[in-house]
């Protein structure tokens, strides 16, 4: 599988990863302090070929996508499974312990982000949801997040995500009905 676009990664055993799984040129932000020279030279990445950021599903790769996402616009974006990106042994979360079959998964799957989008689903959902507030809210936002691979969001960044991803009511509504029904069974 070959990809057009440049992948956004956060370092050299990302790139390893990456090149096990697909063929595809990768730019390396070694790191949550994205230099002003990397993000000009993914800038002009995705002038030429485009731009798939695809970081880890911790704090500091979302911390990345966000730096990067705001100063080049028109980026797409993939996730990985929290459970995708862990390792078989020791410690640590990331890209580097994804499967070449769940690399390819993310990236088949990489979303275009529109930044300007109607309200479809309002704050009012989510906190009546139980998604923002109350004891279960940070486990039903990561489980909202593997299931419509957005990611994982604090309750403030949800919104917009939800947003950003066009993610429909309809989308929204099934998704939470197999969360309260995984709590339900449990």
């Amino acid at each position: 599988m070959k990809i057009k676009e440049i992948i956004v990664v956060e370092g050299r055993d990302d790139t390893v990863a990456i090149h096990r799984a697909v063929e595809a040129d990768t730019i390396e932000t070694n790191g949550s302090a994205v230099s002003r020279s990397t993000l000009e030279k993914i800038k002009h990445a995705q002038e030429k070929r485009g731009v798939i950021i695809f970081t880890d599903p911790d704090y500091p790769g979302e911390r990345i996508r966000k730096k990067v996402s705001e100063y080049v616009q028109g980026c797409k974006h993939a996730f990985l499974h929290k459970k995708d990106a862990l390792p078989k042994h020791g410690r640590g979360i990331g890209v580097e312990h994804a499967t070449p079959e769940a690399i390819r998964e993310a990236l088949s799957e990489a979303y275009l982000v529109n930044e300007v989008l109607p309200e479809v689903i309002t704050k009012e959902d989510l906190m009546d949801a139980g998604l923002i507030g109350g004891p279960k809210a940070k486990e039903r936002r990561e489980k909202l997040g593997e299931k419509l691979r957005i990611g994982y969001t604090n309750g403030k960044q949800l919104h917009k995500r939800l947003m950003m991803f066009e993610i429909s009511k309809e989308e929204f509504r099934q998704a939470l009905m197999g969360i309260l029904q995984e709590e339900n069974n449990a």
